[in-house]
């Protein structure tokens, strides 16, 4: 028997599906909004969600991450009366399972029901997560839980893994974990950086050549396809492979065959191919620039990372690894970040991801030299001027007060002294009012949440009580003043450690 949460405002709705669900032979929850059933989904174990999208407090389809990632990763199934194809798509993208549009059938929703369950307990059966060597892939947000979830069951095939991202979230690292944890583990894994590959020597690079192929060609030269045979050839920056060489390396990649330069046979390489890119396939496809039949054949399977902005949750854990590394390696003592440097952090967009954070981090560590804290002025000047300038952008510097005008020729004694007007008082640069008392109301409200754990001693159940909320809004509450909460006990201002 599984636990299946219904989340529907229309109480007729929710009775009708709970009777469907209840003879399916489940036993189900009901949920009128995203509050209750967020807190439904962190208190009980919950195998499914029926998630409806136009909700008393928000959009269904913004909650599926926080409902997919609650501690027993349901599955879910959006089911809406005001469907279309951008939220389906992302419905799909966020981790949904399926997308049904209200009416539905009763045989469209048990037959949904039925396969996302299987699908639960195949995937439970052989879960492969807990015990993936992570090789320094650090993150436990839901979006890298998500990642690393594709990396297992990536880790598990042989299909052709496509990782997308922005520069510097960690492509390279991801494709090393799927090979680490692959059954190809102890065969060559090949680097190709796409992007410095000359145009004139690709296809001798990639396929190797024979003696004489060409001028210069002294030896023979095996080529990358054949050091990756029985191994993972890496295409890093795939998106930049030059159009000349594209449809050669699709045959390659449909065969597994390929002829050097100036030889005769073809040979054989059983690679295992994990491409990257920072840029749009599907859009350079449209614009022929890239081969939208070899786009196909590398999006068997579709990693997409997170940029560090979208995971802030994961900084003390990404910051913390990575300084004891660069302290290890360098041969300082272990250093610590001071509470300032990860507000510094957190308040940064992060353009460069976390290659621009492991590389911040190593020109602190060396400024604080033995100081076993690294503190907000050992960060790098730059990265500081950089932060100073985004938290006053926009704001416009005060124009100087006008200069007096020089004071007038003495009058006769007989005629009155001229009535001069003082110069204007520059006008302050006040908020709105509505701004104002919302930032008043803001300030206030983080200060009760203190006040409030202070009282509580760290008991959210005492915390709800006292405040006189649910735990969904109190987590609400926690989410708008950027509070984590600590193992359900204690409220912190930065994100938990690591389990």
């Amino acid at each position: 028997m599984s636990v299946i949460l219904i989340v529907d405002d229309d109480p007729l709705i929710c009775q009708t599906l709970a009777a469907l669900v209840a003879k399916l032979g489940h036993q189900p929850l009901l949920a009128g909004d995203l509050a209750q059933a967020q807190a439904q989904a962190a208190l009980e174990p919950v195998d499914l969600v029926l998630l409806d999208v136009q909700l008393p407090d928000g959009s269904g389809l913004e909650c599926i991450p926080a409902l997919k990632w609650s501690p027993s990763e349901p599955e879910i199934i959006i089911l809406t009366g005001h469907g279309d194809p951008d939220g389906a798509e992302l419905a799909i993208n966020s981790g949904a399972w399926d997308y049904l549009e209200k009416p539905a059938t009763t045989q469209e929703i048990r037959l949904s029901l039925q396969q996302a369950l299987e699908f639960r307990r195949q995937r439970n059966r052989g879960r492969a997560l807990a015990a993936l060597d992570r090789r320094g892939l650090m993150g436990s947000s839901p979006a890298m839980r998500a990642c690393l979830e594709a990396a297992a069951q990536a880790a598990g095939s042989l299909a052709n893994v496509l990782i997308t991202g922005e520069t510097g979230t960690g492509k390279e690292l991801v494709a090393w974990v799927i090979h680490d944890n692959s059954p190809r583990r102890a065969e060559p894994f090949v680097v190709v950086d796409c992007a410095c590959l000359p145009e004139n020597l690709v296809e001798s690079l990639l396929f190797g050549h024979e003696r004489g192929a060409f001028t210069g060609a002294n030896l023979a030269q095996e080529g990358l396809l054949g050091q990756a045979d029985g191994g993972t050839l890496f295409l890093d920056e795939v998106g930049e492979l030059p159009p000349s060489v594209q449809k050669s390396f699709l045959r390659c990649l449909q065969e597994k065959r390929f002829r050097p330069l100036g030889g005769r046979r073809e040979q054989d390489s059983d690679f295992r191919l994990i491409a990257a890119t920072n840029r749009n396939l599907e859009r350079m496809a449209a614009e022929e620039t890239f081969r939208a039949d070899l786009m196909f054949r590398l999006k068997s399977l579709v990693i997409e990372l997170p940029p560090l902005r979208e995971r802030l949750e994961d900084l003390p854990e990404l910051a913390g690894y990575h300084l004891d590394r660069i302290c290890q390696r360098a041969g300082l003592a272990p250093k610590e970040l001071a509470p300032g440097v990860l507000e510094f952090f957190n308040r940064y967009s992060w353009p460069g991801n976390v290659r621009e954070l492991v590389n911040i981090l190593e020109s602190a560590a060396g400024a604080a030299g033995a100081e076993t804290t690294l503190a907000v002025f050992h960060l790098p000047a730059y990265f500081r001027a950089k932060l100073a300038r985004e938290s006053v952008g926009g704001k416009a510097a005060p124009r100087p007060a006008p200069k007096a005008s020089p004071a007038p020729d003495p009058e006769p004694a007989s005629a009155p002294p001229p009535r001069t007007t003082p110069p204007p008082e520059p006008e302050a640069d006040l908020p709105s009012l509505k701004d104002f008392k919302d930032s008043l109301a803001s300030q206030a409200e983080r200060q009760y949440l203190h006040q409030l754990v202070k009282q509580s001693q760290g008991d959210i159940q005492a915390a709800c009580r006292l405040a006189g909320v649910s735990r969904g809004h109190l987590y609400a509450l926690l989410k708008k003043h950027n509070l984590m909460l600590f193992k359900q006990v204690s409220l912190h201002e930065s994100p938990p450690d690591p389990d």
